[in-house]
């Protein structure tokens, strides 16, 4: 099996374009003005974060689902 067949590296893929994305929706709070339209974008950046976790946790097996 191939590499990019691998759930491995769709996985380390995923976790890496999660990142860009919190990294950027992070910066985007300081620049806008409207603060409901701030907190969608740090509620957004914990979903994220949230999400990459549970990326992380199937990549290194560390939940009980994962293993």
């Amino acid at each position: 099996m191939s590499q990019k067949n691998s759930a491995q590296y769709h996985a380390q893929n995923i976790q890496r374009m999660l990142s860009d994305l919190i990294q950027h929706v992070r910066e985007d709070v300081g620049k806008v003005q409207e603060p409901k339209f701030q907190a969608l974008l740090e509620t957004s950046a914990e979903v994220l974060n949230g999400l990459r976790t549970a990326y992380e946790h199937y990549e290194k097996k560390s939940e009980p689902a994962f293993a």
